[in-house]
């Protein structure tokens, strides 16, 4: 049953039509996976069947319902206001007690959560109001939706929202995902009718039912985080987010004894790989995985970051494993695999999936009990061009200088870079054409907009093309805001979101094997330590991650930043469309997308046939993938008649 692989938590009303919700949640496992489930000495406000917690109103009926398979449930309770918070490890008592005592309203928690590390959901209850919210990147995220007899009903899972209502598959979001990159706000389409995601950054807010009546009014959102200026100096924000860096890796990974890191050789796995060292365990393990490519650097890099952190007699026992090429698969590998999680969104990602169980397998192997990635790195740390529009704002000569080397670089033109620099389309103007079906220039194209312009797909039909565009449409026609007025920090913001999603299957497939995996680059207070930094000093066409690079002096041995360059594994891609061309095929015979009529299954077929055709090569078929083994998972995560327990089982 693939839905029921993932954890989730359900938050729901404090009413008899509420106690019976959680009546129909998934049935509770025997015991709880890796000890994970909550100690049966739990004080009398929770109580464990399996390996469900359930955190009570102080009426009694369930609360919180959670499922935590890998992550922690810490909770606490000072009279009628409670405090639950889902993440990494658990949070010590005292740590709760001194975020909930004295905090009056939700301001003045917020206050106290923002010095917490880790990626947490946070739900809580003050004077009779519950509250819940994910994080600012968006690797944790906020679903609601109304059920017909208990009214709102909050999750972190809107799978499980949808199997709760009885919600049905939205096409309209179900064709936006076939496109590569989904920009803000159409990101928060949720594939199922009914149910809507809360904005990252912002939480949702459960009034009570006013005395004397039946039903509580509906859930607001509120705003809870705002991105910091870009105030500090780059050794001022270095020292900041070298700080950062430390903390979320050790509330990810702190006191275990064996643990895993990802080393590609890039500074961004090189940096949590030293991090981690730094946390003491008695064994870490590194995993390497060896490319095909003769010309690839990251192998050699890998060998001497593990040859450096040899060098100091503190270090733990280090294991290096290196994953022979012709071990990992090819991208489009064993697609059938992806009904093992149920993402809550088709992901681009999927088609490495297999590469992806690879790995982590390997990591578990070695004893590992948690697994760290540099996901995220790309996103906070390279800068992309857009941001050299608010750099001219303030300082064009600085702005028109380094876009001057970065314009070398990637060969723009001058008179389309200066009239880029110039635009002053809005958010809405812009959202309302970025997708078109005209061929998009793969190169020499100034990338100094809202985001980036999309083609849709030849083999996308004339009612795919029509709900895509009708979306885009539709949100600029209502007035869409950005996350931020700046436009290069709304990219940056947007794109961190963006591969915190996509991280998200990453996370799955560890669930999958048992295996915890953390991106701690996605942590709140990373993100804004980046954020802080002057635009000047934070991206530089001359030099490669400098704030990260600053960030880790002391701890990465100097001689590895000194790499300035990024393997890439498009061969891989390429070559996995030959390679499973027959699986492809198969995909495409019986194709649920084309059952939605969102897509040319006959077209699909005869590129199945021609994997090097010139069509593939302008137009990635990744997301189509991953759309049509998503909604296979989708349609077939629960039995006709699930078996949920009884009302008794659930009661406290």
């Amino acid at each position: 049953m693939p839905g029921l692989l993932r954890d989730y938590f359900v938050v729901l009303p404090d009413s008899v039509a509420g106690h019976a919700v959680a009546g129909q949640l998934p049935a509770p496992e025997a015991t709880a996976p890796n000890g994970t489930a909550a100690d049966a000495t739990a004080p009398v406000t929770t109580a464990v069947v399996g390996d469900v917690l359930t955190v009570a109103h102080p009426s009694g009926r369930p609360w919180v319902v959670a499922r935590a398979l890998v992550r922690k449930v810490s909770h606490l309770h000072r009279g009628d206001d409670a405090l639950v918070l889902i993440g990494p490890d658990r949070v010590p008592e005292a740590v709760l007690a001194g975020l909930l005592e004295g905090a009056r309203d939700r301001a003045a928690l917020e206050r106290r959560l923002a010095r917490l590390p880790g990626l947490h959901h946070v739900i809580a209850r003050l004077s009779g109001e519950t509250w819940i919210r994910g994080t600012a990147s968006g690797l944790r995220r906020i679903y609601h939706a109304r059920h017909a007899e208990a009214g709102t009903i909050a999750s972190d899972r809107p799978a499980v929202l949808a199997r709760l209502t009885g919600a049905t598959l939205d096409d309209g979001a179900l064709a936006l995902r076939m496109l590569d990159f989904l920009p803000h706000p159409l990101s928060r389409r949720v594939l199922w009718q009914g149910v809507h995601e809360t904005g990252a950054g912002y939480g949702l807010a459960l009034p009570v039912a006013a005395p004397g009546t039946a039903a509580a009014p509906g859930p607001r959102e509120y705003r809870w985080w705002e991105p910091p200026p870009p105030e500090l100096s780059l050794a001022d924000g270095a020292r900041r987010l070298g700080d950062a860096v430390a903390a979320s890796v050790r509330a990810h990974v702190g006191g275990l004894d064996r643990i895993s890191c990802e080393l590609s050789g890039g500074m961004d796995s090189t940096a949590l790989t030293f991090a981690a060292r730094a946390t003491g365990p008695a064994e870490l393990s590194l995993l390497t995985v060896a490319a095909r490519d003769r010309y690839s650097e990251d192998e050699t890099w890998a060998r001497r970051a593990v040859e450096a952190a040899h060098g100091h007699t503190d270090a733990p026992t280090l294991a290096h494993h290196i994953i022979p090429a012709d071990h990992a698969p090819y991208f489009y590998a064993d697609l059938a695999s992806t009904a093992a999680e149920l993402n809550d969104e088709p992901l681009p990602v999927a088609p490495g999936r297999a590469r992806a169980h690879l790995l982590l397998s390997r990591a578990h192997a070695t004893g590992s009990r948690y697994h760290l990635t540099g996901y995220g790195g790309d996103e906070l740390f390279l800068g992309l061009p857009h941001a050299y529009q608010d750099l001219f704002h303030g300082n064009p000569l600085t702005a028109w200088t380094h876009l001057s080397g970065l314009r070398h670089q990637l060969g723009w033109p001058l008179l389309p870079t200066l009239k880029a620099l110039l635009n002053r389309s809005t958010f809405p103007r812009w959202l309302a054409g970025a997708v078109t079906t005209e061929p998009q220039p793969v190169t020499r194209t100034p990338l100094l907009s809202w985001g980036v312009r999309q083609s849709l797909r030849p083999w996308f039909t004339d009612h795919a093309n029509a709900l895509i565009t009708e979306e885009f449409r539709a949100a600029a026609a209502e007035q869409a805001e950005p996350i931020d007025p700046w436009r290069g920090r709304h990219v940056d913001i947007d794109a961190v979101r963006m591969g915190a999603r996509h991280f998200q299957a990453m996370e799955d497939i560890g669930m999958t094997i048992g295996l915890p995996v953390a991106a701690p680059f996605y942590d709140d207070r990373v993100l804004e330590a980046t954020l802080a930094v002057r635009l000047a000093e934070r991206i530089s066409p001359w030099r490669y991650k400098p704030l990260l690079v600053e960030a880790m002096r002391g701890v990465v041995p100097d001689e590895l930043p000194a790499r300035t360059t990024k393997d890439h594994m498009s061969s891989d891609e390429h070559q996995g469309l030959r390679e499973h061309a027959p699986e492809l095929a198969d995909l495409w015979t019986g194709s649920r997308l084309a059952d939605h009529g969102l897509v040319d299954a006959r077209h699909l077929l005869r590129l199945a046939a021609e994997p090097f055709s010139p069509v593939l090569v302008e137009h990635s078929i990744s997301s189509t993938v991953a759309g049509e083994t998503w909604l296979r998972t989708a349609e077939n995560a629960w039995p006709t008649s699930p078996s949920t327990p009884t009302t008794s089982e659930a009661r406290l």
